[in-house]
């Protein structure tokens, strides 16, 4: 590496050295060594703005003539230009193919800087988003995707899940909105067209519903003849039989229901109206029926309900996620088991939990225990009298509120169920004077 301090001092030493020397044999050596050292310095200052001339110019493509360490320093830097060419280069070759690849995917693309105005994007971008490089170049996300659902998801921070929106230039067109932070403050937003999925998913859902559908009748048809036959007197082996047919219709008609609820609930994915919901008396409603339910088992079940907070939704949808909550619960804990149903709020919002002392899941199946008709093991089968797809109900419902449930569980220490509401969804208890007005 090129060492400037040393050679300069080293080549003034010399100077000094070599004027003194000869005013010593001429007999003015004061003399000789100023003027010495002023011509050492014209010239450095020569040599210096030379190199300033140089470093000034847009292209340093001719190189200063020079000796010593001045020319030691030119080809240094010279060499240090290339070098920094080259990096250059390859930067821009790099940031070319990204732009190239990027220009061919099919999903949007788009840079948003810490300040949530538009960087960058791709072609797609355009094309479903409908961004212009002349006009929303440094411009707001916000003002650009003015959805209101977009804007709350985007302020949130929390981007764990995608948000699934019609096209803001083509309504007929379903996006799927996913965001990564990186950086210092900075985001991505990947976009992608999912209309095609959605179409096969809303036919899956439309064949479910209608097949549900057409089962009832003759499900009704057949529970009538069967609760006729056995009001009359038969045989036992006749009469076990019928009884059997008659519990496994009963349970048929229970998983219709449920398929024809969780294929309404799977129809939109927002509540139409937000009204009250009496969390107290549907609590009350759900006890009751769940005492019923496991009257056998001589089981416990608490209820801690907070008073001064009103939960909004639609109340039907919350007494079916709640109760599946509860009956399963029943269903899974043992005699003498004791389960509590809590709601409080927060900061973030409203929770609803159902917690039992029950035998407890494997943690390998909490990720899938959501899902339509998944059975952790035979003691949780169909034996049990449940259809598969209470958590599945209670997944929509949460999502339809814009919550979701999440699940603890530990073998042998049993199971807690928590439905978290957003704050939006949580309204103070009126007042005795609001109430009045």
């Amino acid at each position: 590496m090129y060492n400037s301090s040393h050679t300069i001092v080293s080549n003034l030493l010399l100077t000094l050295t070599a004027g003194l020397f000869f005013g010593f044999i001429i007999g003015y050596p004061g003399w000789i060594l100023a003027c010495t050292l002023l011509g050492w310095a014209a010239y450095q200052i020569k040599q210096f703005n030379r190199l300033q001339q140089w470093l000034m110019r847009i292209e340093h493509t001719d190189v200063p003539e020079s000796r010593g360490h001045w020319g030691e320093l030119f080809d240094e830097i010279s060499r240090d230009q290339k070098r920094q060419k080259l990096r250059i280069q390859a930067l821009r070759n790099v940031i070319h193919r990204f732009q190239q690849s990027s220009a061919a995917l099919s999903d949007a693309i788009v840079i948003i800087d810490a300040h949530n105005n538009l960087e960058w994007w791709n072609r797609a971008a355009e094309k479903l988003l409908g961004m212009k490089t002349q006009t929303d170049r440094g411009r707001s996300v916000i003002n650009l995707l003015r959805d209101p659902r977009f804007v709350r998801y985007y302020r949130k921070n929390l981007y764990d899940d995608p948000l699934q929106l019609s096209s803001p230039i083509q309504h007929d067109i379903v996006l799927e909105y996913r965001i990564t932070r990186f950086g210092a403050g900075d985001r991505i937003l990947i976009v992608r067209d999912i209309t095609r999925l959605k179409q096969l998913e809303q036919t899956r859902q439309d064949f479910v519903a209608n097949a549900s559908h057409e089962l009832r009748t003759p499900l009704t048809v057949i529970r009538g003849y069967l609760e006729t036959f056995l009001d009359q007197e038969l045989p036992g082996p006749l009469q076990r039989g019928l009884s059997q047919m008659q519990s496994q219709s009963h349970r048929m008609e229970n998983l219709v229901a449920d398929l024809l609820l969780l294929s309404r609930l799977e129809t939109s994915a927002h509540v139409a109206d937000e009204l009250p919901i009496p969390i107290h008396s549907i609590a009350a409603r759900i006890r009751e029926d769940a005492l019923a339910l496991g009257q056998d088992k001589k089981q416990t079940i608490e209820l801690n309900l907070e008073a001064n907070s009103i939960l909004l939704g639609q109340e039907s949808e919350v007494y079916s996620a709640l109760s599946n909550l509860v009956f399963n619960a029943v269903r899974y804990t043992p005699a003498g088991g004791v389960i509590k149903l809590r709601w409080w709020t927060d900061k973030q919002g409203g929770h609803l939990a159902v917690k039992d002392n029950g035998p407890g899941i494997d943690s390998i199946h909490l990720p899938r225990l959501q899902e339509r008709f998944y059975r952790v093991d035979e003691s949780r089968s169909s034996d049990s009298g449940g259809t598969g797809l209470g958590l599945a109900i209670v997944k929509h419902v949460m999502l339809r509120h814009g919550g979701k449930l999440s699940i603890s569980s530990h073998l042998g220490k049993g199971s807690t169920f928590t439905c978290h509401f957003p704050s939006e969804l949580i309204a103070p208890t009126p007042t005795k004077e609001t109430e009045a007005d």
